[in-house]
């Protein structure tokens, strides 16, 4: 495959498209594609509650999106290891397409109910389960191994402006054409990826299964085994562990402690979403661009010690322009950690193995999303939310300040 050279590989970001055909078609189209997916994603909890007005349907409807990924994405990712991925993902993306279609057509005719909406969040959520692990594993055949890094931290960038921009286009979209419309939006915006993904061509032989005729149940427990005997691998594992449970709830609380804590509303919710999202989207071009030439560890460790003073100082503040300036932080920081550890598992782990172990890695980070969410919100109601954000703040500084004292491999990986 040709390569482009002349791009200096520790300041451009997006180098890596530049470089490979193969990951600039994917990029592209899985872009455009996440910008509807939030769209949808925002528009399915308020569509919850015009249908319902119960919060508790609400979450319903959330917790329908994930329960799938919970409990499919390890076996989901035994099933990718034994087949082609790019054969996996083309064929899924199709299944969102045709599921957004749904959505829009019983919606757009008025024969959608707060139960049909649940079976089609649903079905998104057993979709995605198998799509996130093949997925994931399909990057290192679209690039060489050198840019891998650059890649996990772009698509993350990606991911990141998709949920700052879709949103915003769903609010206007709900207002000038209804709310069946966002779902309409999504399902073309699945031709993007479909259209990339068939774009795509792999060298012979570069996208095979591992054939095995062994049960499902040994595949998992021989990607754990993986994970378990990799000293670095299983370190990892716990920090990502670690900073989903206490750091994520930084973003569950963020219109507790704007209302309450510094007096904003929906307008003021809105920005300081958005500077977080700025800070997500500049911390993943960082990792993709200049943070190439530096040495992985290192950033992991500046990325996730700087995460938990700024969300200590952001649980204190009572400026609203130095919130936003925390918040553009702790969105750098949470990125950063994730495209780094993401990128180091990678590294680590054989093509036979890496669906499952990114499987794993989805399982624990988003499986403690809830938890740490739950948490947060129990210490609010009884403590008060600054107190939480600042308590769950430090506790992740010292927490991270401890782990890479104590495992030094962290920092020299």
């Amino acid at each position: 495959m040709p390569q482009i050279t002349n791009l200096p590989p520790s300041v451009n970001p997006f180098r890596v498209l530049a470089r490979h055909r193969n990951f600039r078609l994917f990029w592209v189209g899985q872009t455009v594609s996440l910008i509807g997916s939030w769209m949808q994603q925002v528009s399915t909890s308020w569509l919850a509650l015009e249908l319902s007005n119960d919060p508790f349907m609400v979450g319903l409807v959330s917790a329908a999106a994930t329960a799938p990924i919970l409990l499919l994405s390890i076996p989901a990712g035994v099933f990718a290891d034994r087949r082609a991925k790019l054969g996996i993902v083309r064929a899924l993306q199709v299944a969102f397409l045709i599921q957004a279609a749904v959505l829009w057509w019983v919606t757009w005719t008025g024969r959608i109910s707060i139960a049909g909406l649940i079976i089609l969040v649903l079905i998104a959520g057993l979709i995605e389960s198998f799509e996130i692990p093949a997925r994931q594993s399909l990057i290192i055949r679209l690039v060489t191994k050198d840019d891998l890094q650059g890649a996990i931290a772009l698509n993350s960038s990606g991911f990141n402006f998709a949920r700052i921009v879709g949103p915003s286009i769903a609010a206007v979209v709900i207002a000038q054409l209804g709310i069946s419309w966002v779902f309409g939006i999504n399902a073309l915006s699945f031709l993007a990826v479909v259209v990339g993904l068939s774009l795509i061509r792999l060298a012979p032989g570069t996208d095979v299964g591992t054939a095995s005729g062994r049960s499902t149940w040994h595949g998992i427990v021989e990607g754990f085994t993986f994970v378990r005997n990799d000293r670095l691998m299983w370190i990892l594992m716990r920090v990502v562990a670690l900073f989903s449970f206490l750091g994520i709830p930084v973003l569950t609380m963020l219109p507790v402690m704007a209302r309450e804590h510094l007096g904003r509303g929906a307008g003021g919710y809105g920005t300081m979403m958005g500077a977080f999202g700025i800070g997500a989207v500049a911390g993943s071009l960082f990792i993709a661009g200049p943070g190439t030439g530096m040495r992985r560890g290192t950033l992991l460790t500046v990325s996730s010690l700087a995460l938990g003073a700024a969300m200590t100082a952001f649980g204190v503040s009572t400026s609203f322009p130095l919130s936003l300036a925390l918040l553009v932080i702790c969105g750098a920081g949470m990125m950063a950690n994730n495209a780094l550890i993401n990128g180091l598992m990678q590294s680590r782990v054989t093509d036979e193995l890496r669906a499952r172990v990114m499987a794993l890695y989805v399982t624990v980070y988003i499986g403690m999303h809830p938890v740490g969410s739950a948490a947060a919100g129990w210490f609010a109601r009884e403590f008060g939310v600054s107190a939480t954000v600042t308590g769950m703040g430090f506790t992740l500084l010292l927490a991270a300040a401890w782990a890479f004292r104590r495992y030094p491999e962290l920092r020299r990986a």
